[in-house]
């Protein structure tokens, strides 16, 4: 492989890796090219070698990264700035794993310590008056019912969710397969609501379509083409104001949801993060803390010997 002549160079064969190889979606490969832009503006102004990777892996100390990150912290949220530094050292690492440069002063760098907010999600009465907002008598009100029952039902996320074709859903059987992070696909339960919805809404959508039944994208904008994350969005927004609901929820929260209330019916933390696709159990793991905080405010506000009121001999 060649060795790139220029830091601007080495940025976009990295993210040309990334697309081709770790198969990142086109917005996390834009969130990495601005993260390495702005690095890399700081590191020209900085003075440092820019004419080859390996001259500025020479320069680069980890103080005069740290003290990036530390301009950073002044301006950003603390999770951008994780964000922003996660990109450098993905790149530095892989400068050093392809011979571009002699060392990797990225893992000498810590990351800066931040609290994640717990995941929003909805009580079980909440989602039930969700997904009943659609009108199922309409072909867009069909096909929000279904989706709203896909996200919900089987916990998938937005894009895996936009991103089905109907040669993926096996209606007969209650299960879809589904594309997710990484590349990777993984089988996943509909459940009856969310088969009944989808067999409803390919009843009205063939109708009025030129495509066959049950070939194509599954969930369609009104002029037929696969819709955006971008409309799932809009479009949940839209239900939540028709529902009156007292909070708002993300497209992500129905999965949050999904999960929590598996978990607060006893089902396994392991089987939970088969059916979301988790790498990693310590993101299923995020869930336990939800459902304490939820329990924790249910016996503060029914337990007698927790009420002002109560009383006990």
């Amino acid at each position: 492989m060649r060795v790139p002549r220029s830091l601007a160079e080495a940025i976009e064969s990295y993210l040309a890796h990334l697309s081709d190889r770790r198969r990142l979606s086109p917005n996390t490969l834009k969130a990495y090219r601005d993260d390495l832009s702005g690095w890399s503006q700081w590191v020209e102004q900085q003075g440092l070698a820019t004419h080859t990777v390996e001259a500025l892996a020479g320069e680069l100390t980890p103080i005069r990264l740290r003290s990036y990150v530390a301009g950073l912290n002044s301006q950003l949220a603390r999770s951008s700035v994780c964000r922003k530094l996660s990109a450098i050292r993905g790149f530095l690492k892989h400068a050093r794993r392809e011979g571009w440069a002699p060392r990797d002063v990225g893992g000498l760098v810590p990351t800066p310590r931040h609290s994640r907010a717990l995941p929003r999600f909805f009580s079980i009465e909440e989602m039930q008056a969700l997904l009943e907002a659609p009108d199922p008598s309409t072909r867009l009100g069909a096909r929000d019912r279904a989706l709203l029952e896909c996200l919900y039902g089987a916990g998938l996320r937005v894009g895996e969710a936009v991103g089905l074709d109907w040669e993926q859903v096996d209606l007969e059987r209650g299960w879809v397969e589904v594309l997710g992070k990484g590349n990777k696909t993984r089988q996943a339960p509909l459940g009856a609501p969310a088969v009944e919805a989808l067999r409803h809404y390919l009843g009205l959508w063939v109708g009025v379509t030129p495509e066959t039944a049950q070939s194509g994208p599954v969930f369609r904008n009104h002029r037929g083409a696969r819709l955006t994350s971008r409309s799932v969005a809009r479009l949940l927004a839209r239900h939540l104001v028709r529902m009156a609901a007292a909070k708002t929820l993300s497209p992500h929260g129905l999965r949050h949801s999904f999960a929590t209330h598996l978990l607060a019916a006893g089902a396994d933390l392991r089987t939970i993060q088969e059916l979301l696709g988790h790498a990693r159990l310590s993101t299923t793991q995020r869930y336990t803390h939800v459902d304490l905080g939820t329990l924790l405010d249910e016996y503060r506000g029914a337990h007698p010997l927790n009420s002002k009121n109560g009383s006990h001999s």
